[in-house]
Parts: C-alpha cells; sequence; structure tokens
C-alpha cells in the first residue's frame, strides 16, 4: 500500500464527518464539552499533541515505550479507545502497518481520523530506493521537519475547537522555540564528531532523516520496516564495512530486538575489529514514561547525546538541558 492509498484513508475520514480537508468543523456527535478525548498511536505523536492541546484535551497515547509500532498489533481495548475518541492521530506512511485497516473502518464510521504526515510536503520526504513506492516514515529523527508536524497538529486543533485557536497556536509557537534550541544543539554536538566518523549504524533504517539532517551516513541491518528478518547476508556487507573503515561503534534500538547487532559485533571481532555497543537509541519508541527520555524533546537530546559521544565526538553526558539520566547508566 503506498501514499497514494493511505491519503485516500485519510481523505474518507473527512468526508465521513462531511467536511473538506482543508477546514475541519465540528462532528455532529461532539457536544463541544471540555477536556475533549485525542487517542494517538506512537509516543512522539501523542507528546506533540500534549504539548499542543495542554488542558482542552485527554490524550491517550497507544504504545508505550519499546513498543515496535511495524509490528504493533492492536487488542479490544485500544479499538474502543479508538472509537470513542473525539480525534485520532497517527503517523501514516504504513508506520502502523497492522493498524491501517482498523484505523481506515473507524474513519469510516465518522471519526476524525488523521494521518499527521499528510500535510508534509512530499518533496521532503525519504523514499529508499528498495522500497519503491514507499516513503520513509520515520520524520521525527529531522527535528526541523517534525516541527511542520507540530504545525499540522495544531491546525487541526484549531479547526477541532476554534474557540480555543489562540491558545492552541501560543503553545505552539512556545513549543517549536524549544524545538529549535534542540536542532541548534544536535547540530553543535553532532559537527563535533569527525568526518570520516559519521557512519550511524543500527538495527534498522530508522535514522535516515537523522542523517540527512545532521550529515552522517546511515546503515540499518534491517529496512525502514521490521517486518522482515535480517538475513546473514545483509550482516555481513555490514562486518565489511565495519572492518574496512575501522568503525568503533554500533548502535542498538529501544524498540528492536538486539540479537542482529550483537550479531554484528561479534562478526566484526572475529575478524579483528575493535567495535563494540556505543548505546541504546531510542527510534520508533520513546524512553521509559514519565522521564525526560520519554519526551520528544528528551529522546532526540538523548540520540544526539549519545551518537557524539560513542563516534568520538563531544556532548555533555546530561545532554541540553542536563536532564539525561539512561546516558550515565550506560557508560
Amino acid at each position: 500500500m503506498n501514499r497514494r492509498i493511505l491519503g485516500m484513508i485519510w481523505a474518507v475520514g473527512c468526508v465521513a464527518v462531511g467536511m473538506g480537508c482543508e477546514r475541519m468543523t465540528h462532528s455532529n456527535e461532539r457536544d463541544g464539552s471540555h477536556p475533549y478525548h485525542i487517542v494517538t498511536t506512537i509516543g512522539q505523536i501523542t507528546d506533540i499533541t500534549r504539548e499542543v492541546a495542554g488542558d482542552q484535551a485527554v490524550v491517550t497515547g497507544l504504545m508505550g515505550p519499546g513498543v515496535d509500532p511495524h509490528l504493533y498489533m492492536p487488542t479490544r481495548s485500544d479499538v474502543v479507545r479508538l472509537m470513542e475518541a473525539d480525534l485520532v492521530f497517527y503517523c501514516g506512511l504504513l508506520l502502523e502497518g497492522k493498524m491501517t485497516d482498523i484505523l481506515a473502518r473507524i474513519a469510516r464510521t465518522g471519526r476524525p481520523v488523521f494521518a499527521v504526515t499528510e500535510l508534509v510536503d512530499e518533496s521532503h520526504l525519504l523514499q529508499p530506493e528498495e522500497y519503491e513506492g514507499q516513503y520513509d516514515p520515520h520524520l521525527w529523527m529531522d527535528v526541523p521537519l517534525w516541527m511542520e508536524v507540530v504545525k499540522a497538529v495544531t491546525r487541526t486543533l484549531c479547526d477541532f475547537d476554534p474557540e480555543h485557536a489562540d491558545y492552541y497556536k501560543g503553545r505552539a509557537s512556545r513549543y517549536i522555540r524549544s524545538l529549535k534550541e534542540l536542532h541548534e544543539y544536535a547540530e553543535k554536538v553532532l559537527q563535533t564528531v569527525h568526518d570520516d566518523r559519521r557512519i550511524l549504524i543500527t538495527a534498522h533504517d530508522a535514522f535516515n532523516y537523522f542523517g540527512r539532517a545532521y550529515g552522517f551516513e546511515v546503515r540499518g541491518i534491517q529496512g525502514i520496516t521490521t517486518d522482515s528478518e535480517a538475513g546473514i547476508r545483509d550482516i555481513n556487507r555490514l562486518v565489511d564495512l565495519i572492518v574496512e573503515r575501522d568503525i568503533g561503534a554500533v548502535f542498538i534500538e529501544s524498540s528492536v530486538a538486539d540479537k542482529n547487532v550483537r550479531a554484528l559485533i561479534e562478526g566484526a571481532r572475529a575478524r579483528g575489529a575493535d567495535v563494540r555497543i556505543g548505546g541504546t537509541l531510542f527510534s520508533d519508541a520513546m524512553g521509559p514514561r514519565g522521564s525526560y527520555e520519554g519526551t520528544y524533546i528528551g529522546m532526540i537530546d538523548h540520540n544526539a547525546t549519545a551518537i557524539a559521544r560513542a563516534l568520538g565526538g563531544q556532548a555533555p553526558i546530561r545532554g541540553m538541558q542536563g536532564k539525561l539520566r539512561l546516558l550515565e547508566k550506560e557508560e
């Protein structure tokens, strides 16, 4: 299923509540009471929606820390939450592969269901050669691009609840300023990594937008989705790369099993390469609930800091705001 089909799914949700995709009005079923209820899929969307919605909405995220959205199977209670929500936000671009049919069916019931990536200019999206017709869904790895998603969520909330539009816009403006500071920090610390060490090897291709934004060559053992298993040939190809280019660190991901990365390290060490695990990165899921790393800003702060330090750059162990805690435990 490609982006065009997903766009049709999104459009079904718009038509079902009697609106155009440019402008949204209240659903006939909603009584206008506050707080209203929003259900989101991945943690990154949950976090930015809470930042913008504030106390005007209760935001429930379906996928918590360590959850792989590519493989996530919704429970009965998830479906109930989706059906009872006033608004539903999901990523799209096939990230929530096994939920796509359910989201389409819920849209046909008249619930406003939105893929937050649908309003992002396609020219900014990456399309890996090996996945013809499919865009890479991991937009949050590029902070300025994720700002566009924040703006899309803000516009949707303003249209859904125009009475509080100024409130949403004000919160979004302050949050985007924080994201600009985050991007500046990531650029600063990642630029300290020497050019010949800017090679990021992880469990799967979740970091292509990160690589484009911050000037890193990115290699994943698996592709942009974790649906398919990596083969011996994939691992051996990366072992060759590690040996040839003397790569000192590779990374595991919090939402992907580490067996392939450890097999990669064993294969490289068997050929005399001195390679280690550079740390655990947050890719498709954020950090523990209630922690700084469990926010979007915290996960990117953690990733940028961990990558810079592991690949020979300079970054404070507690990150941009001195709030990181997990890196100290790993190091």
